[in-house]
């Protein structure tokens, strides 16, 4: 497996570090965006810009392999919606509860 490395822009300078993320749009069907650099420190909610398009993170995941009796980071994933999608799915999902 390739390993990707993120490199600081000079216009990004605010002391956080970036990390490869694998970014999955998880709409039916799913769909590969590639492997991006973003801040350690994603969560649920935040909004991030791929390509031109907003998406929302619906999910950030960490695998690890054991690996000589020690777990390594295997594996950092972002699942993410169209940002008009999570919208979307938030309204429906607040109709349901009403019902």
């Amino acid at each position: 497996m390739p390993q990707i490395i993120c490199r600081k822009k000079e216009k990004e300078r605010g002391g956080q570090n970036n990390y490869p993320y694998k970014v999955i749009e998880i709409t039916p069907p799913p769909k590969n965006l590639g492997t991006r650099c973003f801040p350690s420190n994603l969560q649920c909610g935040e909004s991030v810009t791929i390509e031109g398009q907003a998406y929302t993170i619906s999910a950030v995941t960490h695998r690890y392999q054991l690996r000589k009796g020690k777990y390594e980071p295997s594996e950092k994933r972002l699942d993410v919606l169209s940002t008009g999608r999570y919208i979307l799915n938030l309204y429906l999902e607040s109709l349901l509860e009403q019902s």
